[in-house]
C-alpha cells in the first residue's frame, strides 16, 4: 500500500541545514492500523506529511497504492490527496460558518451530484456516532466531536488511507478513547488503512504494529 524508500528531508543549507529524516525505509499494508512513534523532534509528523504529499523529500522514493507518488506533478498530486489520502490533524481546522454537514461534504471531489455526498456525509456521521448532530455548528459541540467531525471529513472522498497527527493530542482521556475507539472500528468494519503519528504510551493497545523513529532514523533497537 506505501513503500518507503531511502527517503531524505534536509531544512536550510551549508551548516544550518536541518537533516529531519535520515533515510527511511518502511512499508505498510492495506488494511493495516500503524503507529508512528517517538520523541519530539524524531521526524514522525514530517514522514507524515511526505506520505500524505503535503511536503517533498530531498530525495528517496515514495510508492502510493502502485503509483510512484513523487512522479506526479502538482496538479496530479493535488488531485491524487483528495482521492486516495484522508488527513485528520491534531487541530480540526472546522469552518465556524458551516454546520457539521456542510464541514463533511466540502472537500468532496468526483462524478457524485450534491445530493449523493450529502447523502454520503449522512452516512459518515452516523458511523462516528453524530448523526443528532448535522445541523449543529463547530462552536455548539465539543471538542471531541470537532475531532470526528473531522474524521468524517478526512472519510467523505472514500480514501485509501487516513493520515492522522497527534489527532487526540488537544483532548480530554474520554473524548481521546472515544476518537481512538472509532479508529479501531474504521479499521475492523471498513478495513480502512489507518497511520497514525502519536506520543501518547497508551495508544499502542490500539494499534496492529509500532514504527519507532528516533533522530530521523527508524529505531530498531
Amino acid at each position: 500500500m506505501i513503500i518507503v524508500r531511502d527517503l531524505l528531508k534536509h531544512y536550510g543549507r551549508g551548516h544550518g541545514s536541518v537533516q529531519a529524516l535520515k533515510g527511511i525505509d518502511i512499508e505498510i499494508a492495506e488494511g493495516e492500523f500503524v503507529a508512528i512513534m517517538g520523541r519530539s523532534g524524531s521526524g514522525k509528523s514530517t514522514l507524515l506529511r511526505i506520505m500524505g504529499l503535503l511536503d517533498t523529500p530531498t530525495a528517496g522514493k515514495l510508492q502510493i497504492d502502485g503509483v510512484d507518488a513523487l512522479k506526479l506533478d502538482e496538479k496530479r498530486k493535488a488531485r491524487f490527496r483528495l482521492k486516495k489520502m484522508g488527513y485528520v490533524f491534531q487541530e480540526h481546522s472546522l469552518i465556524a460558518e458551516l454546520n457539521v454537514l456542510e464541514n463533511v461534504y466540502l472537500p468532496a471531489v468526483g462524478d457524485l451530484s450534491r445530493t449523493d455526498y450529502i447523502h454520503r456525509a449522512e452516512e459518515i456521521l452516523e458511523i462516528v456516532g453524530l448523526k443528532d448532530r448535522t445541523t449543529h455548528y463547530p462552536s455548539e459541540i465539543s471538542g471531541g466531536e470537532q475531532q470526528r467531525v473531522a474524521i468524517a471529513r478526512a472519510l467523505i472522498n472514500q480514501p485509501r488511507t487516513l493520515l492522522a497527527d497527534e489527532p487526540t493530542a488537544s483532548l480530554d482521556e474520554d473524548s481521546s478513547r472515544v476518537v481512538l475507539d472509532l479508529f479501531c472500528r474504521l479499521n475492523r468494519e471498513l478495513k480502512q488503512t489507518i497511520v497514525m503519528v502519536t506520543h501518547e504510551p497508551e495508544d499502542r493497545q490500539y494499534v496492529d504494529r509500532v514504527i519507532w523513529m528516533k533522530d530521523g532514523r527508524i529505531d530498531t533497537g
